[in-house]
């Protein structure tokens, strides 16, 4: 890696450092990333991982100069990569605390800012032995947080005056993405004048409550587009052994869709603009402990989001549900009934589906804004003159 990033860094070059852990950190950084590289063209930006999650699906990033895994932290790995990077900016996203690159930092004078960070108070920062983690913390010039509990939670520990609300950046992310949408044609005949539910990052959970809740239906007008988190050839297949009628979206030819009623998406990059299609989405995830998935690519096209009872540790989900644009199930008797009574209310209530959607969408533009808020301290604070 040191060798990598020696041939590919030059030693004069203006670097402004994005740290991410995984791949949702990187879509919290990428709308402050892509802003900065459209106003400062000057600065060169190198954007690293620590999870091969993020990596390896990001790792020919076209919107970063370089891409590369963060070396492993310590002393002298933290020395010599920031001797090899020398960044003016370091900007780390939501959770990501690395002791010695902390301290390496801190004591080079580099400005260093935390986006997007999210605290809740069983973290280890907040307890007794929570000192060193603490001290993490106060090496940061500023924490950008997402909401006013985290911020509370700072001024208990004392660092309130380098803390600042700024929301989440997954908001301008998610809005820009609508914004630039491109129709999949494919897609649209298969969907025609049909009401068509969008079912994203569904794991086999998922698709089962799916599966029962459609066959449920007792007026079925609607059609059904499935896009599984894993698109491993052995998931594909017990989805098309699940839903015996429906046709992957790579074996479709134009034409051939206008009669199909269930389509499964067999690749991936479309599930931002799927959403777009759907008269309701379901947003898969929820009916594990994990929890559900980002409910926010679905929100913003104003459309009700369901998905299932796991969905408490994450603000956005949380946030929706109470804003009136999210609807949570428990499917208690395992037979899809819950989520089959959601469906057809909201179909045959024009005016409930309109204040789902209204409130969906409201509740994305609401929360607009982080990205300016945050480049506008850097310019506040001269950061890209230094």
């Amino acid at each position: 890696l040191f060798n990598q990033l020696s041939r590919a860094i030059p030693a004069d070059a203006k670097v402004i450092w994005i740290h991410c852990a995984s791949l949702g950190e990187f879509e919290q950084g990428r709308p402050l990333l892509e802003k900065m590289k459209e106003d400062y063209p000057d600065y060169r930006f190198l954007l690293t991982f620590f999870s091969p999650s993020g990596y390896e699906v990001q790792k020919n990033f076209k919107g970063a100069d370089w891409v590369f895994y963060l070396p492993a932290d310590g002393p002298h790995n933290a020395r010599r990569f920031l001797e090899i990077v020398h960044p003016s900016l370091v900007i780390f996203v939501k959770y990501e605390f690395w002791y010695y690159y902390l301290k390496k930092i801190k004591y080079r004078n580099i400005p260093l800012v935390l986006v997007s960070a999210l605290f809740r108070p069983d973290m280890s920062f907040f307890s007794w032995y929570g000192g060193l983690q603490r001290k993490m913390l106060s090496r940061f010039d500023h924490l950008f947080v997402q909401n006013e509990s985290s911020l509370e939670l700072m001024k208990g520990i004392g660092l309130e005056k380098i803390c600042s609300i700024s929301g989440d950046t997954r908001f301008d992310r998610v809005a820009a993405i609508a914004g630039r949408f491109e129709a999949i044609p494919l897609i649209g005949e298969f969907c025609g004048s049909n009401p068509v539910i969008v079912a994203g990052s569904t794991w086999p959970a998922d698709e089962q409550v799916l599966e029962k809740a459609w066959n449920k239906l007792t007026h079925n007008p609607f059609k059904l587009i499935i896009a599984p988190h894993e698109i491993t050839e052995k998931h594909i297949r017990d989805l098309l052994t699940l839903f015996q009628d429906a046709i992957c979206f790579s074996a479709a030819t134009p034409g051939q869709l206008t009669d199909k009623r269930i389509l499964i998406i067999d690749n991936i990059g479309m599930l931002s603009r799927l959403y777009h299609y759907g008269w309701i989405t379901y947003v898969g995830g929820g009916m594990m402990k994990n929890g559900v998935h980002n409910v926010l690519e679905a929100a913003v096209y104003g459309k009700p989001v369901l998905f299932g009872p796991y969905y408490e540790k994450y603000t956005e989900a949380v946030g929706l549900v109470h804003h009136g644009g999210g609807l949570s199930f428990t499917d208690d008797t395992d037979d899809g009934q819950a989520l089959r009574i959601i469906i057809e209310t909201l179909f045959k209530d024009e005016a409930a589906y309109r204040k789902r959607s209204e409130a969906a969408g409201t509740f994305v533009r609401s929360n607009l804004g982080a990205t300016h808020k945050i480049i506008q301290y850097f310019q506040e604070n001269r950061l890209f003159t230094n």
